[in-house]
């Protein structure tokens, strides 16, 4: 198989001194565009490795673009003017990415993924507005924002599901459910670091469903201290939670490479190698105290 290389070949699209100079990006996509990868070069009807790897780059630049759209604040206060030039770059730059897609696929003569990729991205608009919904009136427990989450960041790369062979798809929709439930829950211990980040996140949600009157208040305060925080995710055990969920999602994602043989197996080991390193960190870290 030919190696693996879209992040590399990414960062063309995404390196622009602007962009870096005033504002973030998100984490590029990477389990799952690699995952994307394996099987388009592996299972893919009639195509060859260039288009694959050029289906693959696509989809990556469209989920950026998704992913900083989705990091555009919606507060309504005053704003400096680093600040509007952070969000109006964002703006641009997720427009930037999403467009590209088009370009590239069209170029390669592409035209059935640029419609499932266009109408994937049709999709998530209407997921995010329904999820956003059950967000603005609480009526969402941790379990169910996870799974939301989960079936939110996947539609994209499900998009793909017609150009596999039907003897792959069962397998495929399994993987990139559990890879895509290991990015999200390593992205979900990252956001808990903090009561600004965890904001509206896995552990907000949990503490926000299980815990007592007087901690849902404190949950709510604009001005709520880090250690506060941290005390509030300790007692729910919210990192302990989340590191079981990542496990279970490896077991499972073990599983389905067994099943593929060893070349696939292999393939599939390699591109969740991140995930195993970050729950074995994390796990050190607990044992340390």
């Amino acid at each position: 198989m030919k190696p693996y290389r879209v992040p590399a070949i990414a960062q063309k699209y995404l390196q622009y001194d602007m962009i870096q100079n005033h504002t973030e990006l998100p984490e590029f996509p990477d389990a799952r565009v690699h995952l994307l990868y394996i099987f388009m070069q592996n299972h893919a009807l009639h195509r060859g490795p260039e288009r694959s790897e050029t289906a693959a780059l696509a989809a990556s630049l469209v989920q950026m673009g998704l992913d900083t759209h989705e990091g555009i604040d919606t507060v309504t206060e005053v704003r400096n003017e680093q600040e509007m030039r952070s969000r109006q770059l964002k703006v641009l730059a997720g427009d930037y990415f999403s467009s590209l897609f088009y370009q590239l696929l069209s170029r390669s003569g592409d035209i059935q993924s640029i419609a499932l990729m266009s109408r994937a991205v049709s999709e998530v608009n209407v997921m995010k507005m329904k999820l956003y919904s059950k967000m603005k009136s609480m009526l969402l427990t941790s379990e169910e924002y996870l799974s939301n989450m989960v079936q939110l960041n996947m539609q994209l790369f499900l998009s793909f599901t017609p150009l596999l062979d039907a003897s792959a798809a069962g397998t495929w929709r399994q993987l990139l459910q559990e890879f895509t439930r290991c990015e999200l829950l390593m992205r979900e211990m990252d956001r808990s670091a903090s009561p600004e980040a965890g904001k509206e996140g896995y552990s907000y949600w949990l503490v926000l469903e299980n815990g007592l009157e007087e901690e849902k208040k404190l949950l709510a305060r604009k001005d709520l201290q880090l250690k506060d925080w941290k005390q509030l995710l300790l007692k729910h055990r919210s990192m302990d939670k989340l590191m079981d969920k990542l496990s279970q999602s490896l077991e499972n994602i073990q599983e389905a490479w067994l099943a593929l043989g060893e070349s696939g197996g292999n393939q599939i080991r390699m591109a969740s190698q991140p995930f195993m390193e970050r729950l074995n960190t994390c796990r050190r870290a607990v044992r340390e105290g």
